[in-house]
């Protein structure tokens, strides 16, 4: 365009933008006057407290950051103009001014080619700098204009540095990434994404997604994202609300199966037996066999009557119910069920009348009937039971060697006193779902799943059994001892064996450099993965030896000090061990640093353990002594791939030991 239209159209596309901003206030103003009055206008107590929850859900999903543009693109589709953003914005008469990036005709935005316009004449991306609109960029599809990944704005919102939380990417979703996005919600997917491929980014939009099309239904059964640590789910807690979606639950394995404290630890051997599948079958087996045929009747005082029921009714009774394939509580409820029936029928023949919802519950509490249940179908707890199983690993499906490891070597006096570890508190998990159903979330997205046991993978099943999953990850960055080596089986345990795996490749944040060192790496992993491959060629890396090993953690203090003097995050990456170490020389070098727990920090440099980086990204990463972080763990090498790859635009790898072998 000529200069002076290029003006004229920046002034008419900053204009717009004030409009929606305004327009957005206003719809919020409206929604926070319906909040202050919905006890007013409500006709009873219920709906008032209904309709205040939504009115205060709708105020923070309109929320409004100036620092976030409002809208980042447009569509000029039959010579109507259609901006495209994070949410749907109308003016005071309906008409829409913002378009939400999940709407059906926002498709095209990400969409639309030469090849395929989709009814799209021109595409426009907008340049923002901290919210304000400073530039604009055309592609004409009617004309055979496509910029691809070779647009300016796309590859500088791509490669802006980021400080704090992960953000949003519904401005640079790629064609490939936006058909995940917008699977239908019957799908389970599993992506197997290479680093930088943006498969969180991917998982998190797509919760997004299904939570615009599916509102009501999502929010009746609810969103989980689960995530391997909570260092991890603060790094991409901002994400959906900036989307408007302020109502998703986010925890860790850990914590969905948190029923008790953790008190105690595994060794490794012990950890390696409770997180086998094999153990679902021990506890199966402990439980189903605490029943007990009955062999004698029963006979019930009744004032002036007297009821019988003989041994073999009530067997059939327990066997009916026990093929019934029921959870074992609910077994026994419909067997303490079926007693009462017949005590009922009994007295309704004698005495000609209905018994009362006081006589069922009588009679469904008397001693005879409570006797014969405990002894034909006791009752059971989650804890007592891994307790059972632990104090005397039964024989049968364990070897020896397998349950002389879990045997708990001084058993509790309680099943109260007992101290449980985390692997425990998975059996624990595992026996409350045979016992009763667990509620099912609608959708359930979950991040680094390579690294998921199968006693993991079950405990999310037993929590997304009616709805779909998303299933993330990267099998070259398992680091747990049983971690997949392929797919199919951790589909399997997660309930949805046949998901469809779909890989993503092609990186859009790790650099080149970085991608072509880490991958190095990638036939000592022991497992079956394309390579990465990046687009981006603008990134550094420095591979930096010290000669003399008292000079390292000075060498690193020089790298992270270089690192400073650019724009963006820098984390320093080491083995766990010398972590505290080198908090502390950095602070006495002056260098303000926090951990990953630290949100609240305010700290550029971040000192990261290697076994908690998984999952987040730096704009620029400094790795101390990779040897160390290799020999901490037995899957090292698949930790350093991790660690290698969480730059987004300089690495910097300072060592005085010898590089592990595959690097070269």
């Amino acid at each position: 365009m000529p200069a002076f239209d290029l003006d004229t159209e920046l002034t008419a596309e900053r204009r717009h933008l004030s409009e929606s901003r305004a327009a957005l206030a206003r719809m919020r103003g409206r929604a926070e006057a319906l909040f202050s009055t919905g006890d007013r206008v409500a006709g009873d107590a219920y709906t008032a407290e209904q309709l205040g929850r939504h009115m205060a859900r709708r105020v923070k999903e309109l929320a409004d950051d100036p620092t976030t543009p409002l809208f980042f693109g447009r569509l000029d589709i039959e010579e109507a103009a259609y901006h495209v953003g994070r949410r749907h914005v109308t003016d005071d008469a309906g008409e829409p001014m913002v378009l939400d990036w999940r709407a059906p005709l926002s498709r095209s935005f990400y969409r639309a080619s030469v090849r395929d316009p989709q009814g799209v004449a021109t595409r426009r991306r907008f340049g923002f700098v901290k919210g304000e609109l400073t530039s604009f960029e055309d592609e004409h599809l009617d004309r055979g204009e496509e910029l691809g990944t070779s647009s300016r704005i796309l590859t500088a919102e791509i490669e802006r540095p980021r400080v704090g939380p992960m953000r949003d990417i519904v401005a640079t979703i790629q064609p490939e990434q936006d058909e995940l996005v917008r699977a239908e919600i019957a799908d389970s997917i599993c992506v197997q994404g290479a680093p930088g491929t943006g498969k969180t980014a991917v998982g998190l939009h797509r919760a997004a997604y299904l939570l615009y099309l599916h509102r009501e239904r999502l929010r009746r059964s609810g969103v989980l994202i689960v995530g391997p640590n909570t260092a991890f789910l603060s790094y991409i807690s901002a994400v959906l609300p900036a989307l408007g979606e302020v109502e998703v639950q986010q925890a860790t394995v850990e914590e969905l199966v948190g029923r008790a404290p953790v008190r105690a630890v595994d060794s490794p051997a012990a950890a390696l037996v409770k997180h086998d599948v094999r153990m679902a079958e021990v506890l199966r087996r402990a439980l189903w066999r605490k029943l007990a045929k009955p062999t004698e009747p029963i006979m019930v005082s009744d004032g002036s009557y007297r009821w019988r029921i003989d041994a073999e009714p009530l067997r059939r009774i327990v066997d009916e119910a026990r093929r019934d394939g029921l959870p074992y509580a609910v077994g026994r409820e419909r067997v303490r069920a079926r007693v009462v029936g017949l005590l009922q029928r009994q007295s309704e023949y004698r005495t000609g009348n209905s018994p009362t919802d006081a006589w069922l519950r009588k009679m469904s509490k008397v001693a005879p009937v409570t006797g014969f249940l405990d002894a034909a179908w006791p009752a059971v707890t989650p804890e007592a039971l891994v307790a059972e199983v632990l104090t005397d690993p039964p024989e049968g499906v364990l070897d020896d060697e397998e349950r002389a490891a879990i045997r708990w070597a001084k058993p509790p006096r309680t099943v109260k006193a007992a101290k449980f570890s985390p692997a425990d508190l998975l059996l624990v998990d595992e026996a409350a779902g045979l016992l009763e159903r667990e509620t099912s979330f609608g959708h359930v997205v979950i991040d680094e799943a390579q690294d998921l046991s199968p006693m993991q993978a079950r405990a999310i099943a037993r929590r997304s059994e009616h709805g779909s999953i998303t299933v993330l990850g990267d099998l070259a960055q398992g680091t747990a001892p049983w971690a997949a080596a392929e797919w199919r089986e951790t589909l399997g345990h997660l309930g949805k064996p046949d998901a469809a795996v779909v890989p993503l490749t092609i990186g859009f944040r790790v650099p080149a450099s970085v991608l072509t060192l880490a991958n190095r790496l990638l036939p000592a992993l022991g497992v079956d993965v394309p390579e990465a491959v990046s687009l981006r060629s603008d990134g550094e890396l420095a591979v930096v030896p010290v000669a003399d090993p008292s000079d390292l953690d000075a060498e690193t203090l020089v790298e992270v000090t270089a690192a400073l003097a650019h724009e963006g995050s820098v984390a320093l990456i080491a083995a766990d061990a010398a972590v505290e170490q080198l908090r502390e020389h950095l602070a006495a070098a002056g260098i303000e640093n926090a951990t990953p727990d630290d949100v609240d920090s305010e700290a550029r440099v971040t000192v990261v353990p290697a076994t908690v980086v998984k999952g987040l990204e730096y704009d620029h990463v400094v790795v101390h002594e990779p040897a160390d972080i290799v020999a901490a763990e037995p899957k090292g090498l698949n930790r350093l791939y991790v660690v290698l790859t969480r730059a987004v635009s300089r690495l910097s790898v300072v060592h005085a030991k010898p590089l592990p072998s595959p690097l070269g």
